[in-house]
């Protein structure tokens, strides 16, 4: 595949397609906020998640789930709970997103 000068593209389908996944997995409002949040409040529970951001938690663990499966968000186990933080992929994607308003 040659790129618009006339080079060889450096990335090969199965990365438009790797793109595409993750544009879509986070391309959602609420998950665009648990990013936002998690940044300036890392290491919070799904309870605590959903009350910040005034959500049902059904609907707040939905996405975080979502967010973990793409890797964006990572989970830790603490004692009686599961905290959760932003990935390295995740901080690319919030650096991403503030550029675009």
């Amino acid at each position: 595949m040659k790129n618009m000068n006339g080079g060889d593209n450096d990335f090969g389908r199965s990365k438009f397609f790797q793109m595409e996944r993750l544009f879509k997995g986070f391309s959602n409002h609420r998950r665009i906020e648990i990013i936002f949040l998690l940044d300036k409040k890392p290491e919070l529970s799904v309870e605590e998640i959903c009350e910040e951001l005034k959500i049902n938690f059904n609907t707040g663990s939905d996405h975080i789930r979502k967010l973990a499966q793409l890797g964006v968000v990572m989970k830790r186990l603490d004692k009686n709970s599961v905290r959760h933080a932003l990935t390295k992929k995740g901080k690319s994607i919030l650096v991403f997103c503030k550029t675009l308003v």
